[in-house]
């Protein structure tokens, strides 16, 4: 991701966000918001935002709203993965797009939220729930994975 606007802690770096151009506006109390400028490379046949990177949207914004801080500048809860995620498109996505995401419960395992994608006009194009799990490391192929600052 691009660099957070001032006051807002630094973040895990994610290098998918990142070669996306996303930008994080928001990451505190259970909220978050991030942006994204569409090119041509990120739409599809018909000129639009693409399906997977509205979605991509919209997962990135629960999984910060999930591990935001309870107060600015606070430090981030461990890490998540999605467990599941449903989503609903309205409209297309054209220009620039901004997605908010919430929590809507958090519990110390789970976070269950849900996120909208609005255009450069403030209309809904997706909106998705989903359930997140947190972890402070992930086992993949028999090797334990941690994030940055996590400990068990």
């Amino acid at each position: 991701m691009t660099t957070p606007a001032a006051g807002l802690p630094s973040l895990a770096h994610i290098p998918f966000l990142a070669h996306l151009g996303c930008e994080l506006l928001r990451f505190d109390g259970g909220h978050s918001e991030l942006a994204l400028t569409l090119n041509e490379q990120l739409t599809n046949a018909w000129g639009m935002a693409h399906g997977g990177v509205t979605m991509t949207l919209l997962d990135a914004a629960m999984g910060h709203a999930a591990r935001s801080p309870d107060e600015p500048g606070g430090e981030p809860r461990t890490g998540v993965v999605t467990i599941e995620m449903k989503t609903t498109f309205m409209r297309p996505g054209l220009g620039r797009l901004r997605v908010q995401g919430r929590v809507m419960h958090r519990t110390l395992t789970m976070s269950f939220c849900e996120a909208s994608v609005l255009d450069e006009k403030g209309a809904l194009v997706a909106h998705a729930t989903g359930t997140f799990k947190h972890l402070k490391s992930l086992t993949v192929g028999g090797m334990k994975v941690r994030r940055g600052g996590a400990s068990d």
